[in-house]
């Protein structure tokens, strides 16, 4: 489901809800019932994650000024294996 805005003339905007691709361009209105006219507006990003906004913010730089690197970047340190628990070294052996 998505939302789409419309706006009655006298009554002002409001929102429904119908399946995706299928908003007609004129609703009638919940108030008067009169002809209101589909509005289009900018997506609701401000709900995005930071990690997520950053990312976007970050590709979006990079058209016009890339990163440039010197060097290769070092690999990430791996973890060390955590250590057995103690009852398992005195479980049968096959």
């Amino acid at each position: 489901m998505a939302t789409y805005e419309y706006v009655c003339d006298h009554c002002g905007p409001f929102e429904v809800r119908l399946a995706i691709g299928t908003a007609p361009d004129g609703h009638g209105c919940p108030a008067c019932a009169g002809p209101a006219r589909r509005v289009f507006s900018a997506p609701s990003l401000a709900a995005t994650p930071p990690s997520a906004r950053s990312l976007r913010e970050r590709e979006e730089r990079s058209r016009e000024a890339p990163d440039v690197v010197s060097a290769v970047p070092s690999r990430p340190r791996r973890r060390p294996e955590p250590a057995p628990h103690p009852a398992l070294s005195r479980l049968p052996r096959p």
